[in-house]
């Protein structure tokens, strides 16, 4: 087995910085993707009610030899499902299809307008409260909504997931994250898929006899507070990312990598947040 991923340890909270990512991953794919990365030595698992996929990763739960005491599992609740009695039932559902007493990690996938935070959040600390999420999140949060939750509301906030790769600047969230001690999980880490053959990441690699893709995800984990959640549906591919752990950049490389355009957002849906709040 490869060497454990550092965790990340803030609120009580301890997840793997690197972690596999499960979107647009379904049924008999999914489960043998987490099956495999399990053996492979993963310990965090993403999922979301939106993927469609907590079925087939609660069976690969159930058939797996890792104890559920040694995974880091995450799910998230759809933003059409914030109001107290619809997220109750969406815990209730996602925990069945997980088939799991309990997950590690319970976020709010998207904010949306029309939420009424202080309720959605209120019921999610009950749910830390009853132990049906050990710890709960948010992602999707630019930094006045964070601010909302933690300063105004006073919510327990153990982690914002958000899109972060090379080529997006989140330098100010990842502050306002640090400065409360919460932990920053990247989704996209890979700019979905679009840095296998970026020419600054390319030379890096050369020199180090690595994939433009190890580069890209060892720059986000050498962060202090940041996870990643590549999707890797095959063994290859899961490998790799672990691998990557083991690549030690060096100054020329983050100052290559710190050089690039970093105005480049792939995830940005109608209902998307005003991302100019985090400025």
């Amino acid at each position: 087995m490869s060497a454990t991923p550092t965790d990340i340890t803030t609120h009580g909270l301890k997840m793997p910085k690197l972690g596999l990512g499960t979107w647009r991953m379904t049924g008999a794919e999914c489960t043998q993707a987490v099956q495999g990365a399990l053996t492979r030595g993963y310990r965090h698992i993403d999922t979301a009610q939106m993927y469609g996929n907590e079925d087939a990763v609660g069976e690969a739960l159930a058939n797996t030899e890792v104890q559920r005491g040694d995974i880091h599992l995450t799910t998230k609740v759809w933003w059409e499902n914030l109001a107290p009695d619809a997220l109750r039932r969406a815990m209730d559902d996602s925990l069945k299809l997980l088939r799991t007493s309990y997950v590690d990690l319970y976020l709010i996938h998207w904010p949306h307008p029309g939420m009424d935070l202080p309720a959605a959040l209120a019921t999610m600390i009950k749910f830390k409260e009853e132990g049906l999420a050990r710890n709960i999140g948010v992602s999707n949060f630019p930094v006045a909504l964070l601010r909302q939750a933690v300063e105004d509301i006073g919510a327990p906030i153990a982690v914002n997931q958000f899109e972060y790769h090379v080529l997006i600047d989140q330098t100010k969230l990842l502050a306002y994250c640090r400065s409360k001690q919460i932990a920053a999980t990247a989704y996209c880490p890979l700019a979905q898929g679009r840095l296998a053959d970026h020419p600054a990441l390319t030379g890096i690699a050369g020199k180090h006899g690595v994939s433009p893709a190890q580069v890209a995800l060892k720059w986000l984990l050498d962060q202090d507070g940041v996870a990643a959640i590549p999707k890797a549906a095959r063994a290859e591919s899961q490998q790799a990312n672990l691998d990557a752990l083991n690549l030690q950049l060096d100054d020329e490389d983050r100052a290559t990598i710190a050089a690039l355009p970093k105005d480049q957002r792939f995830v940005n849906p109608a209902f998307a947040p005003a991302w100019d709040l985090a400025a």
